[in-house]
């Protein structure tokens, strides 16, 4: 399939279809051939997930793929379809800040309109600081920039996977909304606290949050109609 569309092209209309006023519905996809069906079914982008796309090629999640095993893939996508796609990277694949520099270099050079940043550590899995994760995504929007690339930063929170460190679910959401917020005055496009599921929480963050809200469709969250009233 020819593909005219430019690289900064998608990842700006990537961008204005979180403020269209409509809801985006991002499917997860893991392969060229997914892309090309939501495409197909008009979807107008596409996510990889990175559980999927690890599981389906013989990988457990948690960036034990080959890095330059994944970016042939996500090239591979990219060149397939002409609606933009953005990439789910976990931690960054990276163990310092000049290795997370030179990756988010190549993962720009497969086309890619955007990217999904968690807060994690991968040796330890406990959560990054807020100052730690803020500057990573300082360091993504720097290179974006230097490349010429509106790259979207969806900053994912990893809260909701380490419940058991918060001593009740208001501490839990305190600290949500202030990873939200230092994520925003980082640099970050779009905040992501997977596996959020209480409608109550939703709104506040989108009150109190300038960022869109990413939601993962997932048993026990309130309807997509909801969803959508509630602004996400």
């Amino acid at each position: 399939m020819e593909n005219n569309i430019s690289q900064k092209e998608k990842a700006e209309k990537f961008r204005e279809l979180h403020y269209t006023g409509t809801m985006l519905i991002l499917p997860n996809i893991w392969d060229p051939l997914g892309a090309l069906l939501m495409e197909s079914l008009e979807y107008p982008a596409v996510a990889t997930a990175s559980a999927s796309v690890a599981f389906s090629n013989g990988y457990n999640d948690g960036e034990k793929i080959q890095f330059n095993y994944l970016l042939s893939l996500l090239r591979n996508i990219v060149d397939k379809v002409s609606i933009p796609v953005t990439a789910d990277i976990e931690s960054g694949f990276a163990g310092n800040d000049f290795q997370l520099k030179e990756n988010i270099k190549l993962l720009i050079g497969t086309g890619i309109a955007g990217i999904n940043i968690e807060d994690s550590d991968k040796k330890t899995n406990n959560l990054q600081s807020i100052e730690s994760q803020c500057n990573k995504i300082r360091l993504i929007r720097q290179v974006s920039v230097e490349m010429g690339i509106p790259l979207f930063i969806n900053a994912r929170t990893d809260v909701y996977l380490n419940e058991k460190t918060f001593d009740s679910g208001e501490a839990r959401f305190e600290d949500i909304l202030k990873r939200g917020l230092a994520y925003e005055e980082a640099g970050a496009d779009g905040f992501y606290p997977i596996v959020i599921k209480q409608e109550a929480e939703i709104k506040s963050l989108i009150a109190q949050l300038r960022l869109p809200l990413n939601v993962l469709t997932i048993p026990g969250i309130p309807d997509l109609k909801t969803l959508s009233k509630l602004g996400v």
